[in-house]
């Protein structure tokens, strides 16, 4: 008879069964069940002192104070988190491998370092040689930037204790392993596990601890979903590794707001921020080609000036091809529709290839008519004024429907120069006063007239 109750979880999704199953019945995935120990047997109640019962007061009375905060130096950071480190947080960090993670925290430790204050750094994927060379391209190296190359979370938390650092990296949480949790490091108990005992450590000694996640294919956080749900930050560092251009935004935080973006370009001495996004992603337009149109679109609180490509040839085949990279595909084959019955355009018989340049993902709605501008011009082979910045969301009856936040908008293309917006006619009166011209349309069919003649 074993000693030890086991049972079997999904690393998938978290999936409890009593036995090994080939597929977990819950997300469908297969071979994502490992054994790990059950709860132990349920035993007698120990008898125990009466607790004080928590006081009960008005939401109004209940004193507010706000959490104290460490810049660590580098602004784009800062300003995703909230304004900067909050002492006692847990903040997990994830991104596709080689998008720059390591190179981000490791820039952000040496910052902090370079303040005098101690920072730990974890590396539990690297040697201590390999994190040295990485640090030493990105910069001079703080003597108060303490190196620890263990995976045994048990050792991390004697040296925590040990030097009671202020900041504390990790990376990563799915190689980091419990010597008292028989399972594979990255395996759900594994990482559920140090999860919580690192959250331990940060609240129990009101140290910073930054945690590295790994992701799927899919993008998601790797691991079980309670993982998300025990930190107090969410972050995700993305971008298309072709390109120079990173963006890290907040999906989760307890300590601030999740409509924050920071902006950082990847350099051979490593991240650069981008203070000015808008003028770098427009730097290289080519002003009078057909087929472009500006939008500023919102990600999160930040408005960003960016370029909407459009390229439409015939077709040599009997089915035209559709083809997105940085817009969503099901919305340019929607906004082609709106285009043919609305517009007159008939593009049918024609290839339409839609891109947003610098490899940015642009979701807001505001860009569909910038996008349905993009490919009339393209159509047409008439290039739209470069001094002109397009916003509007499409509906299928070809109207134009208003947009949040014009007046913000409308501040960053001003700022950037651009003398003219073709807006919705609903957003007309928020729009005027930036000393730009703007122009209010209410349909597509209206809009691309005023843009094409």
């Amino acid at each position: 008879m074993p000693t030890t109750r086991v049972r079997y979880a999904c690393q998938a999704c978290g999936h409890v069964s009593p036995k090994w199953l080939g597929r977990c019945p819950a997300c469908g995935e297969w071979n994502t069940f490992v054994e790990e120990p059950a709860a132990p047997l349920p035993r007698p109640p120990v008898p125990r002192p009466p607790a004080r019962a928590a006081e009960v007061v008005s939401i109004a009375d209940v004193a507010l104070e706000r959490e104290p905060r460490a810049t660590t130096g580098i602004a784009e950071f800062d300003r995703v988190l909230g304004g900067g480190l909050v002492p006692g947080a847990l903040v997990l960090i994830g991104g596709d491998p080689g998008i720059g993670k390591s190179t981000l925290l490791t820039q952000v430790a040496a910052r902090v370092a370079a303040q005098g204050r101690t920072v730990l750094y974890v590396s539990a994927e690297e040697s201590a040689r390999q994190a040295r060379l990485r640090a030493e391209r990105l910069g001079p190296l703080p003597r108060d930037l303490l190196l620890l190359a263990e995976t045994d979370l048990e050792a991390v938390q004697r040296a925590v204790e040990r030097l009671r650092p202020a900041l504390v990296v990790v990376d990563s949480i799915q190689t980091v392993y419990r010597p008292d949790v028989p399972s594979a490091p990255g395996s759900v108990a594994q990482v559920r596990e140090c999860a919580a005992a690192l959250l331990g450590v940060a609240k129990g000694q009101e140290v910073t601890v930054l945690l590295v996640g790994h992701v799927t294919k899919e993008g998601q956080l790797a691991g079980p979903r309670v993982l998300e749900h025990l930190v107090d930050t969410v972050l995700a560092f993305e971008g298309d590794p072709h390109h120079a251009y990173r963006l890290l935004r907040a999906t989760k935080n307890r300590f601030g707001s999740t409509h924050e973006l920071g902006v950082f370009e990847m350099a051979s001495d490593g991240l650069r921020e981008v203070p000015n996004p808008s003028a770098a992603f427009l730097a290289e337009r080519a002003a009078s080609a057909s087929g472009s149109a500006i939008v500023c679109a919102m990600e999160g609180a930040r408005p960003l000036l960016l370029e909407v490509q459009a390229l439409v040839t015939p077709t040599h085949f009997g089915v035209p091809r559709r083809t997105a990279a940085g817009v969503d595909y099901n919305r340019l084959v929607l906004l082609l529709a709106v285009l043919e019955k609305r517009a007159g355009l008939h593009l049918a018989m024609h290839d339409v290839y839609a891109s947003v340049a610098g490899g940015l993902r642009v979701a807001d709605p505001a860009a569909d008519l910038a996008l349905a501008a993009a490919v009339a011009s393209a159509f047409r082979d008439r290039p739209l004024d470069p001094g002109s910045v397009v916003l509007g969301e499409v509906g299928l009856g070809g109207e134009v429907r208003a947009v949040r936040h014009a007046a913000r908008r409308v501040g960053e293309a001003a700022r950037l120069g651009f003398a003219r917006l073709v807006v919705p006619r609903g957003n007309v009166e928020e729009a005027r006063g930036a000393g730009v011209e703007v122009a209010g349309v209410a349909t597509l069919g209206e809009a691309l007239a005023v843009l094409l003649g």
